[in-house]
């Protein structure tokens, strides 16, 4: 089956670990990362699909909420993605938008919280891209909290339309929520100037450069914030995380409007 003929992007996995987190409040900061995996391929992305590097990795990264972008989920043998959610105790859902010939290709969330509803949102997917959004609400113990994650066009147009229809989703617009994963915004386009317009939230000056991880120059991963404020944000930067894949993940501390300092 070719990429275009997989049907509408749609969940493929939903699961909570055997042996789920103790629950617990949410306490007034977050810790959410987004990291794109490159299929488990290293850096080239031609090597065969390897998770044990980004796992070790994802791991390290000690975070509340992760966004994943280019994860694959293998077609034959063991599903690693769900044994990594296993082993680091975390629930998981993931949304395939094409299929590869080493299987499904999409973006996943994890999450020490528990998953409350979900859905997927089809992003002017083309023969040539086939891109979606995965939004999730989390039972954090106090408020409900949202996360929209996506990887977007590298085509400045359709990335432009794709932002749109982002800021007008539900999740977005329902309470405190995070926008996550690879924008691709790699200049100053009419897409990343809507992003900085109507999410003025953020603090910093400059993005960290997350792209590519060998010598970080692009900032093409990002989290905003909607009802909450990033009160840090920086690329996880190491020996390892440059080897793992072509991009740095990239970890930001979020803040719930009206929680205390």
């Amino acid at each position: 089956m070719r990429s275009q003929d997989l049907p509408t992007p749609h969940i493929s996995l939903l699961r909570s670990p055997d042996h789920a987190p103790t629950a617990s409040k949410m306490g007034p900061n977050l810790r959410v990362a987004s990291y794109n995996v490159h299929r488990w391929t290293g850096l080239n992305g031609r090597a065969k699909p390897d998770m044990t590097r980004a796992a070790k990795i994802i791991g390290a990264l000690n975070a509340d909420i992760i966004a994943l972008q280019e994860v694959l989920r293998p077609r034959v043998g063991p599903d690693s993605l769900e044994g990594l959610a296993e082993e680091l105790g975390l629930y998981i859902v993931f949304a395939a938008n094409r299929l590869h010939k080493r299987g499904e290709v999409g973006n996943a969330i994890l999450s020490r919280f528990p998953i409350v509803s979900i859905s997927v949102l089809d992003l002017f997917s083309t023969r040539m891209e086939r891109r979606c959004a995965l939004a999730a609400t989390f039972d954090t113990g106090t408020v409900p909290f949202g996360v929209v994650a996506t990887h977007l066009s590298l085509v400045d147009r359709t990335r432009h339309k794709q932002v749109e229809m982002l800021l007008e989703h539900p999740q977005w617009n329902a309470g405190p929520a995070v926008l996550v994963g690879d924008m691709n915004a790699w200049r100053e386009c009419k897409a990343s100037q809507s992003l900085e317009e109507n999410l003025n939230r953020h603090n910093n000056v400059d993005w960290p450069s997350t792209f590519p991880s060998t010598r970080p120059l692009l900032a093409l991963d990002r989290i905003y914030a909607s009802g909450a404020k990033v009160v840090s944000v920086a690329a996880h930067d190491t020996p390892a995380s440059r080897k793992a894949s072509d991009h740095l993940p990239v970890v930001a501390r979020v803040r719930i409007q009206g929680s205390a300092r």
